[in-house]
């Protein structure tokens, strides 16, 4: 359920991961990946498609008008505190933000779509388990495949890909860094790769129920809550290594650098002010 509920998050996505400008063009066609995503998975006709159209577009009305305005005072403040030098305390405090922005997404996403998966046909519920199973051989392709040996070298390149979208180009001592923390950190993804797995068949065995609209919100927005132990566990000393990288990568950081993540923050909450005053500006003309 939290892929299929992900592209919910289309903005923080785009926010984490990608420039301001593919940020406005993925927003301004959030409705068409939302749709596209959410069909892969649901195959609707008729009425039941009408109502996933009015369910996404509620959802945006809903993400531009009470979200986009938190993302922005968020990325505004999150500049601040790197211009000045971030401390642990930042890191908890956007991870934090970071988590509860999630849940309220999924919350919002859930109470829309659930009355909908309550009507599914055995036939439209097997074909949720079998985009479940491509997910999975998805995944499996992309992070259980290899030695560990390997699979920490893709992280590693995954990991300097996306700070250098953030900082330029890394230099042969923070490049460095970044290596002591892929070696360093556990690899979590079997683990991962079992709790998913759980969780989709938790989500299969609601749809056959259909207890959806009487379940799931509170069950999406608990998606990181329910971990098994060993899993809780080990993404806590990721989450330490991670955070132990960062926070020494930030007193490497050169002026330009700094200068660099600080204006694409900046840039953020302006993108994310200005798709939020252009829903008020939309609905003010209707």
């Amino acid at each position: 359920m939290k892929r299929l509920l992900r592209l919910a998050l289309a903005a923080a996505a785009a926010w984490l991961a990608s420039g301001c400008s593919t940020l406005q063009i993925t927003y301004e066609n959030a409705d068409l990946l939302l749709r596209w995503r959410l069909t892969s998975y649901l195959e609707l006709q008729g009425a039941e498609a009408e109502q996933l159209e009015g369910g996404i577009a509620s959802f945006l009305a809903w993400h531009r008008a009470d979200a986009l305005p938190q993302y922005a005072r968020v990325a505004d403040e999150a500049g601040e505190r790197v211009a000045r030098g971030i401390s642990r305390d930042d890191l908890v405090w956007g991870y934090d933000i970071f988590l509860a922005q999630a849940r309220e997404s999924l919350r919002a996403a859930a109470d829309r779509i659930a009355p909908l998966l309550d009507r599914l046909t055995p036939e439209q519920v097997a074909r949720v388990e079998r985009r479940f199973a491509e997910d999975n051989r998805e995944f499996a392709q992309e992070f259980l495949a290899g030695t560990p040996g390997e699979r920490r070298k893709r992280r590693l390149q995954r990991t300097v890909e996306r700070l250098e979208g953030w900082v330029g180009s890394l230099s042969e001592a923070q490049a460095e860094r970044v290596r002591r923390y892929s070696e360093r950190a556990p690899l979590v993804d079997e683990l991962r790769d079992r709790y998913r797995r759980r969780r989709q068949a938790g989500f299969v065995s609601m749809l056959r129920a259909r207890e959806v609209q009487r379940r799931l919100t509170d069950w999406a927005a608990r998606w990181d809550s329910d971990r098994e132990p060993a899993y809780a566990a080990a993404s806590r000393a990721h989450l330490e290594e991670y955070f132990s990288m960062l926070l020494e990568l930030d007193r490497m950081l050169s002026a330009e650098q700094r200068a660099k993540a600080v204006a694409r923050f900046r840039s953020f909450a302006e993108d994310f002010t200005s798709l939020a005053g252009r829903r008020r500006a939309e609905s003010a003309s209707r």
